[in-house]
């Protein structure tokens, strides 16, 4: 078992805790805890920390860091997917599962995306309901509601 390094970034939306290994990072959540000052991490972390914080400045829309997916294989396709959804652009759990080629998908989907650990580089919070309304989000539909309106914002020159 490689040797897991973490990074805490002070995020508008709170502590984001980036945890990887020597070649890739492996989770970005948002955690309620205190940041720990961390000695030395492997310069994979200190690339995902600086890329992050040009995300929430507003000049960065893709992330070019490398990342492992740590789930099963029906995960990693619905990860791989929310990947390709441009940015500030949002769509449903049924458009992935059309993506997929699993149109029965829908709830799996939901599951999958619920299961991300790598908040914001895999942008689960661009996943809406059919119905146009936000849906849950594991870090808070605050959050997920305040990423969106960042993107767009950002997207229109607004900042």
């Amino acid at each position: 078992m490689e040797k897991k390094y973490k990074l805490y970034y002070e995020s508008p939306l709170g502590t984001i805790e980036i945890m990887g290994t020597e070649k890739a990072i492996v989770s970005i959540l948002f955690v309620e805890q205190e940041n720990t000052l961390q000695v030395e991490v492997p310069q994979i972390l200190t690339d995902c920390y600086n890329q992050l914080n040009e995300y929430f400045k507003g000049i960065r829309q893709k992330f070019t860091f490398s990342y492992q997916f740590e789930g099963t294989d029906f995960q990693k396709t619905v990860w791989q997917a929310l990947t390709e959804i441009p940015y500030a652009e949002t769509v449903s759990y049924k458009d992935i599962a059309l993506t997929i080629a699993n149109e029965k998908a829908v709830r799996a989907v939901g599951s999958a995306n619920g299961k991300n650990k790598l908040s914001i580089v895999v942008p689960c919070h661009r996943i809406i309901g059919s119905n146009g309304k936000l849906t849950g989000y594991a870090g808070g539909l605050w959050r997920k509601e305040w990423l969106l309106q960042h993107e767009k914002s950002m997207k229109e020159g607004k900042f």
